[in-house]
């Protein structure tokens, strides 16, 4: 009669190790999947971007973590894979988990799903929640095609290349951005894709003080420089959705011989709603903003317990 099946079912003659890519809240620690705590619970290797963020998560859970935790933020990255992949080839089963959302997603976890990859190990996913489909969900802006973009670019130059390119882009655009940057890159945005652009700025996704401003790129750009007592520094963790060009704009613009972007500055189209308004949404309970998982100015800021300063948001 055949024994329990484990946890992992492999092979009889294939002995390395599961990489598990566990998607982690991005508000409120009540969200994790019933799947997640079990995992927490079982695990006996968990590579984490801030090691006491998933100290803190298992606490809220009521989880006792049985497992060595080891960091794995973008600064060290690089380092850890290999030592990572030899415990993979060994055996060792690995939970990777992030701050909030989903690994690999603007956060760490693709070099080393790259290499189990390229190894033949087996890589698997605990599903849930992403701020880049919580925001493209809640934004009102169209969902059937979109493009996510990440972190802009830091240099001037760049980010205008970028930004440039993006302008004819007919999917919705889904970006991170850093508080302290954000009324900048509206503007610049604005300047680019055109200030009747329709946008959306999600802040504080899921948690308490969760906010959603909606309105064209032009006036996300004033609302944002004037955050902060004008400092233009928008507290909390942001997302920002950008419409994509509609048919009818594209179509007048290739009439005219300009880009996209160029025609709505022009007045030659634009979205028919271009003006969604603007409004926030509260959402109830829960955890403060201080207490939440995502909690500080930047998306891929990290503060594990074994380094010192933050890493620059770079996934």
């Amino acid at each position: 009669m055949p024994g329990p099946q484990t946890r992992h079912p492999r092979r009889e003659a294939d002995e390395s190790g599961v990489l598990t890519l566990a998607a982690a809240p991005i508000g409120r620690a009540e969200d994790a999947s019933a799947r997640l705590v079990t995992e927490l619970a079982e695990a006996t290797l968990i590579a984490a971007e801030d090691t006491r963020r998933v100290r803190w998560l298992a606490a809220s859970l009521n989880v006792e973590l049985k497992a060595r935790v080891v960091s794995y933020y973008d600064a060290v990255e690089t380092r850890r894979t290999p030592g990572l992949l030899e415990d993979l080839k060994a055996g060792q089963d690995i939970l990777l988990i992030t701050d909030a959302g989903t690994p690999a997603i603007s956060d760490p976890g693709y070099r080393l799903v790259s290499a189990a990859a390229a190894a033949g190990l087996r890589v698997t996913a605990l599903p849930g929640p992403s701020a880049v489909t919580t925001a493209l969900a809640v934004s009102g802006l169209p969902t059937d095609r979109f493009c996510f973009e990440g972190f802009p670019p830091r240099g001037k130059g760049q980010r205008a290349s970028r930004f440039a390119e993006l302008a004819a882009e007919a999917r919705t655009q889904v970006y991170f951005e850093a508080g302290r940057r954000v009324a900048v890159t509206l503007a610049e945005l604005a300047a680019s894709h055109g200030g009747d652009r329709r946008a959306v700025v999600c802040r504080e996704l899921t948690k308490t003080h969760e906010e959603i401003v909606r309105g064209t790129l032009a006036e996300l750009a004033e609302w944002a420089a004037a955050a902060g007592g004008g400092s233009g520094a928008v507290r909390g963790e942001i997302t920002l959705v950008v419409a994509g060009t509609d048919r009818r704009s594209r179509r007048l613009a290739r009439a005219a011989g300009v880009t996209p972007g160029d025609a709505d500055r022009s007045g030659l189209g634009g979205p028919p709603d271009a003006r969604g308004g603007r409004g926030h949404r509260r959402s109830p309970g829960g955890l403060g903003a201080d207490g939440g998982l995502g909690a500080g100015a930047d998306h891929g800021a990290d503060h594990g317990a074994d380094h010192g300063a933050p890493a620059p948001p770079a996934g």
